[in-house]
């Protein structure tokens, strides 16, 4: 039994194809199959069903993939073992960020990073909080960005920046007129919000008097994305909420609709997250400096005094 041919077993399980599987292998198909074949000799089992198509997992073949992502993850942190040690900064560098994050942050220090560490193989998911939780447990991701505290004693988290969050408040709503908002003005079923899976969602939620049901509308909308959100605030169809980066690069005509908050202002806590037992701590400390230099300009409210999660988790997004 061979590292690389449990690197071949889990190619296969991933793209549930041999020539698929070789080809992101970067070997022939033929080498593949034969390599996988002299393991399932070797171990005296079936691991794949080649019937079936697409080829599927035995129920003993499942039991030997979670075993060889295990084996498989543990053999690379040897590499990250020596690199750490020479304070070498290269290679792959698997990072998750959240939906609502990514739009914002990931333009503004991209180029800026790989720039400067051109040796780093930086490979980007977008993915919600519970899944860049996962797949930092199980070794698939380095590091991710989240919206935090996570209270997860397996997570390690180191804050990036606290984002304040800014009304959006169309001419026909009642709080238009009001200079500064406060969060015991705001009523739930006048807010537009992200769909469900968004920890921004939920937050807003937290942060409404729930208690209050002002003109009620007349329909239920989730979206995606803010862009959608603001597009049907101009309606008049209802306000919204949203973090200060995403406000930025709103026209002048739109910024007239941003009311902000009165201090104490809301905000959420950004952090870069990773497991406790994370080794690459080189390239993590490189991408957070490079993240902190850059919103350092962008978010400036030192004469403003914020909320955070720590001090009222409910201000929380």
């Amino acid at each position: 039994m061979t590292i690389s041919q449990l690197q071949y077993v889990l190619a296969v399980a991933k793209y549930q194809n041999f020539t698929e599987a070789a080809k992101h292998s970067f070997v022939t198909q033929p080498t593949l199959s034969m390599q996988i074949q002299k393991l399932e000799d070797e171990l005296d089992i079936k691991i794949f069903n080649r019937k079936k198509k697409p080829i599927a997992l035995t129920s003993v073949g499942e039991k030997i993939v979670e075993q060889a992502k295990t084996i498989v993850s543990e053999s690379q942190r040897m590499n990250d073992i020596v690199d750490q040690q020479k304070g070498y900064i290269g290679g792959d560098f698997r990072l998750g960020i959240i939906p609502t994050i990514i739009p914002t942050l990931l333009p503004m220090f991209l180029k800026v990073f790989i720039k400067k560490y051109p040796k780093v193989n930086l490979i980007i998911n977008e993915l919600t909080t519970e899944e860049i939780v996962k797949q930092l447990s199980n070794g698939n991701l380095d590091v991710g960005i989240a919206a935090t505290p996570l209270e997860n004693e397996a997570i390690k988290e180191r804050v990036l920046y606290y984002e304040p969050f800014v009304g959006f408040i169309p001419e026909t709503h009642r709080l238009y007129k009001q200079e500064k908002l406060d969060p015991n003005d705001l009523d739930i079923s006048e807010i537009l919000l992200l769909e469900d899976g968004h920890c921004f969602k939920d937050n807003i939620i937290n942060l409404c008097n729930p208690l209050q049901h002002i003109n009620p509308k007349h329909f239920e909308l989730e979206s995606g994305n803010f862009n959608t959100l603001i597009k049907l605030s101009k309606e008049g169809l209802g306000m919204t909420l949203l973090p200060h980066l995403d406000t930025l690069d709103l026209s002048d005509k739109d910024k007239r609709f941003l009311r902000e908050f009165k201090k104490p202002v809301p905000a959420r806590e950004v952090s870069i997250i990773f497991h406790k037992s994370q080794l690459k701590m080189q390239m993590i400390e490189a991408l957070k400096n490079t993240i902190d230099s850059i919103v350092r300009g962008a978010i400036s409210f030192s004469d403003v005094e914020i909320i955070s999660p720590i001090q009222k988790k409910g201000f929380s997004l």
